[in-house]
């Protein structure tokens, strides 16, 4: 078991003896038949079939499992690799900064988000679209229709996702991406799929904007995982990303009786948060914000994050390939990311205005690479036509409605 590289993952710590059997608890659950009609090449497995199997989701987490779930600090197993992963380029420096520093090399990120904006053919605020730039699928990104984005803020597109997998809960890092249904997000496949064992999330939720254990923005219930058929049948990790379908949010506030608490509907996730753009096949020396709720130690038992608060890296992306088969092709950027950080979005182009870029990327892996033990270079899947397929497919599910 080498130390060289382990998976950004802060739920499925001890997965294998948690995950032995899984049934299921009620219909709809993650335990039923992929949807019909999916296209070839994606797996897309329903959560939810009706707004009363929402709200059974909803009331697992309840204020005081859900304060149990934030208050843990996850675990992560080793995984195998025959060393780091190889680059014919070294990543920039990414030392950890804020949002707002981002802004220094705002000008000609700026130029390229413009040309990726006529590309998709949409205006910033609107409805979210599409449109091929070539070969090249690009989403704009949307901003909140209830409030105005704060400027230079981190992006509270942002956040955790809660779910189950077997008898433990776990979390990992996600965020809202522009969508025809207006409610979609995206995160690592594994934090949507166990695939070693062959067993999907239950009761996943998502929490926008978190910090220190706040929802201010809502609790959204999963839908549907939505995944490339490679990840869920072949535990190919370079294809390790998920869209997951949500429904209209809820916050809980306080019953009539003392104790209580009652669900209120909040809205759509993107007219709450917004949505981040997407881009693929955009290729490397790509500047790129990663951000996550890193939280687990490195790999010699020093801790630096505590994974209540949003932390961020910046750096130029290259292209790897790993010697392993967890992993082929990918991109990397250097950050010091632990466990935790697992789904977390890369985003170019981004406009630190609105808080608002392009996904293109979600954090999987971790390297050690200098092996001094502790974890120096994050890995992505590398974004293509593919992935693309996955996310059209995911943005036009429609949840039930109360």
């Amino acid at each position: 078991m080498s130390s060289r590289a382990r998976r950004i993952t802060a739920t499925l710590g001890g997965l294998v003896a948690a995950c032995a059997t899984m049934t299921s608890v009620f219909a709809g659950s993650a335990a039923a038949t992929p949807l019909d009609g999916v296209p070839n090449g994606i797996t897309s497995i329903t959560l939810t079939k009706s707004s009363a199997d929402m709200r059974r989701i909803a009331e697992y987490w309840s204020p005081t499992r859900l304060k149990q779930a934030m208050d843990n600090v996850p675990a992560a197993p080793e995984m195998k690799s025959d060393g780091p992963p190889s680059s014919a380029a070294t990543p920039g420096s990414a030392t950890a900064r804020s949002a707002t520093a981002a802004a220094a090399s705002a000008t000609g990120e700026s130029a390229a988000a413009t040309t990726m904006a006529a590309e998709a053919g949409a205006t910033t605020g609107g409805k979210g679209s599409a449109a091929s730039g070539g070969s090249a699928p690009v989403v704009k990104p949307t901003l909140p229709k209830k409030r105005a984005p704060a400027s230079g803020s981190s992006p509270v597109t942002v956040g955790k996702v809660f779910f189950r997998i077997g008898a433990k809960d776990y979390w990992c890092s996600a965020s809202s991406v522009a969508a025809t249904n207006r409610n979609l997000v995206a995160t690592a496949g594994h934090c949507a799929y166990d695939a070693k064992t062959g067993s999907p999330a239950e009761y996943w939720i998502f929490i926008p904007g978190y910090d220190k254990g706040s929802t201010p923005y809502g609790i959204y219930v999963g839908h549907s995982l939505n995944l490339h058929e490679d990840f869920v049948g072949r535990g190919d990790y370079d294809y390790d990303y998920a869209f997951v379908t949500v429904h209209d949010g809820f916050r809980w506030k306080a019953g009539k009786t003392s104790g209580s608490y009652e669900m209120e509907s909040v809205g759509s996730l993107e007219d709450n948060v917004g949505g981040q753009g997407l881009a693929t096949n955009r290729g490397a020396g790509l500047s790129a914000l990663a951000f996550g709720y890193p939280a687990a130690p490195h790999p010699d038992g020093s801790r630096p994050y505590n994974g209540q608060q949003l932390k961020w890296c910046r750096g130029l992306t290259v292209r790897v390939k790993a010697p392993t088969r967890l992993v082929e092709q990918g991109v990397a950027l250097a950050c010091p990311f632990t466990n935790g950080a697992s789904g977390g979005p890369w985003l170019i182009f981004y406009d630190n205005k609105n808080s608002v870029g392009y996904l293109n990327g979600v954090n999987s892996f971790a390297w050690d690479v200098n092996t001094d033990r502790k974890y120096d270079r994050i890995s992505s899947p590398y974004f293509i036509a593919s992935t693309y397929v996955v996310y059209h497919w995911a943005a036009t599910q429609q949840a039930p409605r109360s």
